[in-house]
């Protein structure tokens, strides 16, 4: 019997998932089969699972992964075959302005963004809630050494490469660095800017809990409401990943004159900003939007994750694995806020966490 993949069926804002099982697809030119090991709900997933953000319906969801190839269609090297890989959550066509000349190819203007394609959409296994997924060329794939545990990895293809395209576009380090929140990207930060040599590193945050990892990445943890204790005109450069357009009028207030403000987590339309052309030429500040990563921020983050596995409490930040069978809860839990990535497997390889 040809064997089968099962995928887990996304329908609508808040419906629980249905379960579709499939048969193994054939392979166009430059594409791979992939057999999930392990994914992570990211919080886009979480966004569009409760309608917070649009997508074509019926889909599979998830982009977050780290898999092992079974299979590759024509004019891509066997050699990939078994290996255990993780890839960047787009692909694009290397043809286009944005891929050749801007050095911006996560922007390509063919670009195709894992786990937001609808089942209609070449094979349908566009997302990682699935046993198996397809892999379209321009993918960029990256091997995973042995050393690595998935736990570490699944998340890296996101919140880790973003942080990495983050940083990249900073000055170089200096004395005082602010992040404006304590999710994964503001701790995955913490230990991108202490390893990079910047020698202090604040991170904001409203919420005690999402503080408590915050020292062992690297950082100093400041409540919002005591944020008084971050001096105005203190700070070489802010980076908001906190998702609150709320927050810009304090990242503003930290930057010394000349100060540098990345802004990466402010992807959804309520993000207008309370903010003066004065106040950016007054103080000659640089703003800069920073939105998914190119392939080489991947191959960095593999990278970075090798040098420094042993560095930071990596696997802390993951929980335990949940079936892919029960999505719904692992959902849930993500909801709870009670991990900073909730972890799916395919059924047989886990059991479930509260």
């Amino acid at each position: 019997m040809e064997p089968s993949v099962l995928a887990a069926i996304f329908s609508g804002a808040d419906a629980p998932f249905s379960y579709e099982r499939r048969s193994r697809p054939t392979l166009g030119s430059g594409e791979a089969l992939v057999a999930i090991s392990l994914s992570t709900l990211c919080g886009s997933d979480l966004h569009t699972y409760h309608g917070r953000r649009g997508g074509p319906t019926p889909l599979v969801l998830g982009h977050e992964a780290i898999g092992r190839v079974i299979a590759v269609g024509s004019h891509l090297d066997p050699s990939w075959v078994d290996q255990r890989i993780t890839w960047t959550l787009t692909d694009s066509c290397g043809l286009c302005d944005p891929c050749t000349r801007w050095n911006l190819p996560q922007k390509c203007e063919r670009l195709f963004k894992y786990g937001h394609g609808g089942l209609s959409d070449g094979s349908g296994l566009n997302g990682c809630y699935a046993t198996h997924m397809v892999l379209r060329s321009g993918t960029h794939l990256v091997p995973v050494p042995n050393s690595l545990s998935d736990a570490m990895v699944a998340p890296a293809n996101c919140a880790l490469a973003t942080m990495l395209a983050v940083i990249e576009s900073l000055p170089p380090p200096g004395e005082r660095a602010v992040i404006q929140g304590a999710g994964l990207l503001g701790l995955y930060g913490c230990a991108l800017l202490k390893t990079s040599g910047w020698k202090q590193v604040f991170v904001v945050d409203r919420q005690p809990a999402r503080l408590l990892a915050v020292p062992r990445f690297g950082g100093v943890p400041i409540l919002s409401t005591a944020q008084d204790a971050i001096h105005a005109n203190s700070a070489d450069v802010v980076i908001e990943v906190s998702g609150s357009a709320s927050v810009i009028a304090d990242g503003i207030n930290w930057l010394r004159p000349g100060g540098h403000y990345a802004i990466a987590g402010l992807v959804h339309p309520d993000s207008a900003l309370q903010l003066t052309g004065e106040t950016l030429i007054r103080k000659c500040l640089t703003l800069r939007g920073i939105h998914n990563y190119a392939p080489r921020h991947l191959d960095a983050a593999i990278d970075f994750l090798t040098k420094h596995r042993d560095s930071y409490p990596w696997e802390s930040l993951v929980s335990p694995p949940i079936p892919l069978s029960q999505l719904d809860e692992a959902f849930r839990l993500a909801d709870s806020g009670k991990w900073q990535r909730v972890s799916v497997i395919p059924d047989g390889l886990g059991t479930s966490v509260s």
